[in-house]
């Protein structure tokens, strides 16, 4: 197959790399791993062969994530939100309503992520050699410890532009000269030794198990019987966490799935993408809950009388509707004196609430928030759900003029600018367990 276009698509300014390739009646959206680049990528017959067999099925749609390959390059550390607005950019620029989300790798992780924050655009998620998590911790032994992931980058640094990690990747291949020249030149061009250091940092902090219980699409988890980086049991892990899914595991060594017997790969995938009807959309989503309150609002309007009271939280109210038009959120309902609004993802609530307390700093009123993200019930124009819940509680912590979140929120704005200062673990009043509360300290330039 000859090499299809690349063409651009644009988050907010950020111009993310794309190519289309055949015209099948499904869309499927390959989210890649790591580091990539989709005009090199052809320049392997085993990956070009991959592409090739999987557009026969669907119109897929190849990209490159912010910060490597022909997209944007210069974008510091990019979150696990921004990147699933990349896939967003990209479907609206092809005007494609609904995709087969197919993620591998640290792709898988975005795949999983636009599946429970847009329901409604996921047709079903595939996701191959994936993990929930990047980093050791005793409840999750698969993943590299810190140290580990340290003395990979010291590697990575000394010997940036050779057949990096191939021997663990795809060991098939390891020996052989023309896929370590390729390999080599792949990562040569699709990221600088910084890049790579900066988003393998990024990826040893990624946390999605609370994310994956909240698809709804129906889940395939296809995995390499003997992948060295993802193995059998964290793969098994991760099919438990998603309600629908299914779990096959296809005989090889390699991670990398253009190596080795990729035709059953491929035809997993192929039956498993076609034979799903169209799903309707769900209920259940992933929303980040922002709720907030004015302090010593009883005591400042006994203080100021009926009229000038009711002019201030008339300006209280303008402000936040204001804030949340510019940083698209969404009025779900006011409590007297505070909001319940919803966004798509955790950075912008959190800018939000930033901009309602510069706002308000002008005026004598002081505001504090609570912002959590979680599973969510639509129900018309309201919503409900624990997560809503969850929101109420942290905000009932929360001092005048402060920002606190919860540990979900943390672990989704990793690699953004935000300050998350941790203040406590402690019970919320009616909610299991104790919780890890932090406090938003630094708007996102």
């Amino acid at each position: 197959m000859k090499q299809p276009q690349t063409q651009y698509a644009f988050a907010d300014d950020i111009a993310i790399a794309y190519q289309v390739i055949g015209d099948g009646p499904i869309d499927v959206v390959y989210s890649q791993g790591w580091l990539t680049n989709i005009e090199y990528a052809w320049q392997s017959s085993h990956y070009a062969n991959f592409l090739s067999k999987l557009s026969r099925f669907c119109r897929l749609i190849f990209y490159d994530k912010r910060g490597t390959g022909l997209s944007e390059r210069n974008v510091g550390f990019p979150t696990l939100e921004q990147r699933i607005e990349d896939i967003t950019a990209v479907l609206d620029a092809i005007g494609s309503d609904q995709a087969v989300l197919l993620g591998v790798s640290e792709g898988a992780n975005i795949s999983a992520l636009f599946a429970a924050t847009y329901p409604e655009r996921t047709r079903a998620v595939i996701l191959s050699g994936t993990s929930a998590k990047g980093s050791w911790a005793p409840d999750y032994p698969w993943a590299p410890t810190l140290q580990a992931t340290e003395n990979t980058i010291s590697y990575l640094r000394e010997n940036w532009g050779s057949a990096f990690g191939l021997d663990e990747a795809a060991p098939s291949m390891a020996k052989d000269a023309e896929a370590c020249e390729w390999w080599g030149g792949y990562m040569r061009n699709s990221a600088s030794p910084k890049t790579a250091e900066l988003i393998t940092r990024l990826n040893a902090e990624l946390d999605i198990r609370e994310v994956l219980p909240l698809i709804d699409a129906p889940t395939l988890i296809v995995n390499r019987e003997n992948d060295i980086w993802h193995p059998k049991d964290e793969a098994r892990f991760v099919a438990d966490l998603i309600p629908n899914s299914v779990l096959k595991f296809v005989p090889g060594v390699d991670h990398l799935v253009w190596y080795g017997d990729q035709d059953r790969v491929i035809n997993e995938i192929e039956e498993f993408a076609t034979g799903q009807k169209t799903v309707t959309p769900s209920e259940r989503v992933l929303l980040t809950i922002l709720m907030t309150d004015i302090a010593g609002s009883t005591e400042l309007a006994a203080s100021l009388g009926d009229d000038q009271w009711r002019a201030l939280l008339d300006q209280h109210d303008e402000i936040v509707r204001r804030q949340l038009e510019i940083y698209d959120g969404s009025e779900i309902n006011t409590t007297g004196d505070g909001f319940i609004t919803a966004f798509k993802g955790p950075t912008r609530a959190i800018q939000c609430a930033h901009a309602i307390n510069s706002d308000l700093a002008k005026t004598k009123l002081k505001v504090k928030a609570g912002i959590h993200t979680g599973e969510c019930e639509r129900r018309g124009g309201d919503i409900g759900g624990l997560a809503v819940h969850i929101a109420a509680r942290i905000l009932d912590t929360a001092l005048p003029s402060q920002i606190r979140v919860s540990g979900t929120v943390k672990d989704l704005v990793v690699g953004s600018k935000l300050e998350l200062a941790f203040i406590e673990k402690q019970p919320l009043k009616g909610l299991p367990g104790e919780w890890s509360l932090y406090e938003a300290q630094q708007e996102l330039h």
